[in-house]
């Protein structure tokens, strides 16, 4: 995704801000999440109308501001371009699933992995699929809407939930989205910092490796017992697997996501069409399906982006990082303080890039305050920005899975085992002090 200008989120010259400018991000999760937990179904709240209640309270805040600035200010936050490039994604995504349902692209390919290998590694494949991927293409939405299909259809043809199947597709894409030379998290953590990537990446990958490989034994234990349809047949026509082959291996080469996603659909309509699978109109109408199945999800996006713009400008923000700075008192303090001061960017903004933009250069003024190694200080951005994406039920990523799973987010969360084990060896590399190495500033 593209960045937001530094200049825009500068934290060198904070202030204390408000704590009453977060109240609609708290009225979103008491509706959204209360509800479920208090009626044990969070289909009885619906997430888009959780969040046009708590845009309505975040626009009739602030008296002082008249009511047409406050719509201003809310519609800015929800056309940035970062927002709108999400929508694009989220759109295209739906309908490259769908024109690739239609033609037998997921099929196909879930018939070849169920015929490859035995039940029980079926997760751990996809996870290690996923790592793989993010890792090279840098996005963890570009690997999201790539392999939730395929996530899918395997919910679909074993017994593994749905819910697995999507938190393992997070998984990877959250892995790849925290290392990858060509992330926008890792080009901004390190240039935040004052650090080269490359020396960032070496830190992280050792902080973070123990959490990708317990996942792996994690995802292979709770699925060891898995059982494939026995009653279905799992033929498969290569022709068919070639659309997710092309966009997967087109991904990895770096191609942007919107482009990987257009020549998916193309190419799937193609195929589709010279086997009989389509008509020049069941096409067209199979992509506009596709783009439908995933309006309502853009449009909880945008709201989304208008409510955290109003938080911004109101104060709330401010009063977060405010609160988190001031808690600091040595240089382990300092750490865990760049660790919470990204936290509770990210839980606000839902946004994994903008939390380490808004929040770098002030973790760099306390790194450098505290004797923080700079490798350390980018490592922590990135691990904690990462692990909260990757649990929040409002963020994109599980948003996009959420849609096209037609799921609950929230169903999703208490399968998220990498971002909490992201999360767990982030503090663990605190606490002991890793890495020992210095290096020259």
């Amino acid at each position: 995704m593209n960045l937001y200008k530094q200049e825009e989120y500068n934290m060198t010259q904070q202030t204390k801000g408000k704590a009453s400018a977060l109240f609609p991000l708290l009225i979103f999760i008491l509706l959204f999440i209360g509800t479920g937990v208090l009626t044990k179904d969070f289909s009885n709240m619906p997430l888009n109308v959780a969040v046009i209640i708590a845009a309505a309270v975040a626009i009739f805040m602030n008296r002082k501001v008249k009511l047409a600035k406050k719509i201003e200010i809310f519609t800015k936050g929800a056309g940035h371009e970062n927002i709108m490039l999400m929508c694009i994604i989220f759109v295209l995504a739906g309908a490259f699933s769908e024109v690739a349902k239609g033609m037998g692209a997921v099929d196909a390919t879930v018939n070849l992995g169920l015929s490859l290998l035995p039940a029980n590694l079926l997760m751990v494949g996809l996870f290690l699929i996923g790592c793989f991927i993010s890792i090279t293409m840098g996005t963890s939405m570009g690997t999201v809407v790539a392999l939730a299909p395929i996530g899918i259809g395997i919910a679909d043809q074993t017994d593994i939930p749905m819910a697995l199947a999507m938190a393992t597709v997070i998984g990877g894409a959250m892995f790849g989205d925290n290392l990858s030379m060509i992330s926008d998290t890792t080009i901004a953590s390190a240039r935040t910092q004052n650090t080269s990537m490359s020396d960032k990446f070496k830190t992280n990958f050792f902080i973070v490796l123990p959490g990708a490989l317990i996942t792996a034994l994690i995802l292979w234990f709770i699925t060891s017992g898995s059982h494939i349809n026995q009653l279905e047949d799992y033929s498969y026509n290569l022709v068919k697997v070639i659309p997710y082959l092309a966009v997967l291996i087109v991904a990895i080469l770096g191609v942007n996501v919107i482009i990987v996603l257009i020549g998916g659909i193309i190419l799937a309509g193609v195929i589709g069409i010279i086997d009989g699978s389509y008509t020049g109109t069941t096409l067209l109408q199979a992509a506009s399906q596709g783009v439908l199945n995933m309006e309502d999800i853009a449009i909880v996006a945008l709201f989304i982006g208008g409510i955290i713009g109003i938080i911004q400008y109101n104060g709330g923000i401010d009063y977060l990082l405010h609160v988190v700075s001031n808690k600091i008192k040595s240089k382990k303090g300092a750490e865990f303080g760049i660790a919470g001061l990204v936290s509770v960017a990210d839980i606000s903004t839902a946004n994994n890039t903008i939390s380490i933009i808004m929040t770098g250069p002030l973790a760099k003024d306390i790194a450098s305050k505290y004797n923080v190694d700079p490798r350390k200080s980018a490592s922590i951005l990135d691990i904690f920005a990462a692990c909260w994406q990757g649990i929040v039920p409002y963020g994109g990523q599980m948003l996009a899975v959420a849609g096209l799973a037609s799921i609950s987010p929230i169903s999703i969360m208490p399968y998220s085992f990498y971002p909490v084990l992201l999360g767990i060896c982030g503090i663990t590399a605190i606490l002991f002090g890793f890495p020992r190495r210095k290096v020259k500033q």
